[in-house]
């Protein structure tokens, strides 16, 4: 899968807030929480975001990259109509290799809600494991996620 990354924009930006998926995963939707909201809308937060393009110069989602000394944190999201169609191991594959190529790190973290069994399959076949659940305040409610690694 050619997948080509740039920084995010404001016209991207727009874009994905009105990005909407199907029960459950509306969990996932950028509207969901108005403080993720308010992150993503943020200019001065856009310098580690980047947006994904396929051949046909077609977004298809987008990731997010936090370093931390040797540790890169990724928060990623792929079109609605994207989903459950098979290509997110691809896409996730991609998106690490685009963080190695830029970070460098030595371990790659991600964390995923525990309903979310479709995400973390994938994860686990691009080499993430899990390492622990926690609760998260989100949406309006308390949350649990699953934290999981990925050593480079």
């Amino acid at each position: 899968m050619a997948l080509f990354f740039q920084q995010r924009t404001q016209k991207e930006t727009q874009e994905i807030i009105n990005w909407h998926y199907d029960e459950p995963y509306s969990f996932y939707d950028i509207e969901a929480d108005k403080e993720d909201l308010a992150e993503f809308l943020d200019p001065s937060s856009w310098g580690n975001s980047y947006v994904v393009y396929d051949k046909e110069d077609e977004l298809i989602g987008f990731f997010s990259f936090e370093q931390d000394g040797g540790i890169v944190e990724i928060g990623l999201g792929l079109r609605p109509d994207l989903t459950g169609q098979g290509i997110g191991f691809a896409f996730v594959k991609e998106g690490l290799a685009f963080a190695r190529e830029q970070y460098s790190p030595q371990m790659f973290k991600l964390a995923v809600a525990t309903f979310n069994e479709r995400a973390m399959k994938v994860y686990e076949k691009a080499g993430f494991r899990k390492v622990r659940n926690f609760m998260q305040a989100t949406n309006g409610g308390h949350y649990e996620f699953v934290e999981m690694i990925q050593e480079t």
